[in-house]
């Protein structure tokens, strides 16, 4: 099963030959999910003692299963926050799996880490953090937010005595997985008010904690902010965050998932102002800076603070060199292949100026549409994108007209445009973060709107 032979040769080539026809596809065909009863029915049998065989195997996937799956690359897929993995990237992920890397400590993966580590540090210096900053890649911004709030928690707890009830505090339109760390870390959340444009403010940081305090809710230990929330693209104001959390010795953690891959943009420099004075912070490069699934930075300012809360200990650990660069130091993981290694890729085969003019290109699309939509009767622009989303509604329409709307389209392989709410009311909502989506595309999304 492990040995290299003739027959499997000939599956290498149909493997890799699937996998390059696949990157040449510039827009799949109709995808889409299916019942699973039909699902279930096409992998009766797949399993068996003696196997279906490799090539048959591939078959089933190319041929069923792929097709009930609906790709996130494709330019007009415009929901949620899509993908558009380079070439590169997404090449060199075959790479990754092929090599067998254990990237967990440098003993195991030194080559790749330091790899990994040379795309981190141009995150720090995106961000302007200093440059003992540096951290690890895990699987995605729930797992970042995750550890960095732990890590948070215990650099706390190491300066303050315990509370009776540990808190973070964040606004409602902070990303779900928040949320769900603070119900896995056994917290509470103080809930901010946000501006009219859905961000967090410092004056609303402080009112919130003075409310808190006066609940005799003290225990509020960090405070996390938005760099682009997930359903309208909102940036907090991270530099007034960041003085409300030096005045009061609290940890101030970044949710940029989506949108600090924006730091890559002069033009959205400015309104991630503050970042610098982040102490950790999360950015998924599976979203905005173009690498395959699945992949997140987490950096901190410090990251010793890091290594006192997550080092893992064992008999079986000792041999371990703690002097090392060891990823499995910084968050709650332990095992982890090395996830990094096709962003470091893409980078150093396009160069940064590629990144710099793909984001740019998406940021200056979606000024466009949010300029056509303005101009268009019948529709309304919500609110001005701080970055690629883009918020709007159509003049008489109700809620089940936006879904029928949407699920049709869908189902046609038009484009993917599901329907969001704001402020109480169903909307639309595009993330455009692939620079092949055009405005000539995005006009043509509208007009098909006008005219259904």
């Amino acid at each position: 099963m492990h040995d290299w032979d003739a027959s499997a040769d000939l599956l290498a080539h149909s493997v890799i030959g699937y996998a390059i026809e696949r990157l040449k596809l510039a827009k799949p065909t109709v995808w889409g999910a299916r019942p699973a009863s039909e699902l279930t029915d096409l992998l009766r049998g797949s399993i068996s003692p003696g196997g279906l065989g490799g090539h048959e195997a591939l078959r089933l996937f190319r041929d069923e299963l792929m097709p009930a799956c609906r790709p996130m690359d494709d330019p007009l897929n415009l929901a949620y926050v899509p993908a558009a993995p380079t070439v590169a990237a997404t090449m060199f992920d075959l790479v990754v799996s092929a090599s067998s890397i254990f990237a967990g400590m440098w003993e195991a993966g030194a080559g790749a880490i330091a790899a990994e580590n040379e795309a981190l540090a141009w995150l720090v210096g995106l961000a302007g953090m200093p440059s003992g900053a540096g951290g690890c890649f895990v699987s995605g911004g729930s797992a970042a937010n995750l550890s960095a709030l732990v890590t948070a928690r215990h650099a706390h707890a190491q300066r303050h005595p315990r509370p009776s009830r540990y808190c973070i505090a964040a606004t409602d339109e902070v990303h779900a997985s928040v949320r769900a760390a603070a119900n896995v870390m056994d917290v509470d959340v103080v809930f901010v008010d946000v501006d009219d444009h859905d961000r967090m403010t410092g004056d609303a940081l402080h009112s919130a904690l003075e409310a808190a305090a006066r609940e005799n809710r003290t225990g509020v230990f960090a405070v996390v902010a938005s760099a682009g929330t997930t359903n309208a693209g909102a940036v907090d104001h991270l530099d007034q965050i960041a003085d409300v959390c030096a005045e009061r010795e609290l940890w101030l953690h970044v949710d940029g998932a989506y949108g600090l891959a924006a730091l890559c943009a002069p033009s959205a420099r400015p309104r991630l102002a503050g970042i610098e004075l982040a102490d950790s912070f999360g950015v998924d490069p599976h979203k905005w800076l173009y690498t395959p699934y699945d992949c997140a930075a987490l950096i901190y300012r410090d990251p010793s603070l890091a290594t006192r809360a997550h080092s893992q200990h064992g008999a079986y650990l000792e041999a371990v060199d703690r002097g090392e660069w060891n990823p499995a130091d910084f968050a709650y993981h332990l095992s982890r292949r090395a996830r990094g290694l096709p962003l470091w890729f893409s980078l150093a085969t396009y160069g940064t100026a590629a990144y710099e003019a793909a984001i740019e290109a998406t940021l200056s699309t979606a000024r466009a549409l949010a300029a056509e939509i303005r101009n268009r009767e019948g529709f309304e622009l919500l609110l001005d994108p701080d970055l690629s989303i883009v918020l709007f509604r159509l003049h008489g329409w109700t809620s089940p007209r936006y879904h029928a709307w949407s699920q049709d389209r869908a189902t046609t392989g038009v484009t993917l445009v599901v329907p969001t709410t704001w402020h109480g009311e169903t909307c639309l909502r595009m993330c455009i973060i692939d620079p092949r989506t055009t405005i000539e595309m995005l006009c043509g999304i509208l007009d098909d709107l006008t005219t259904s």
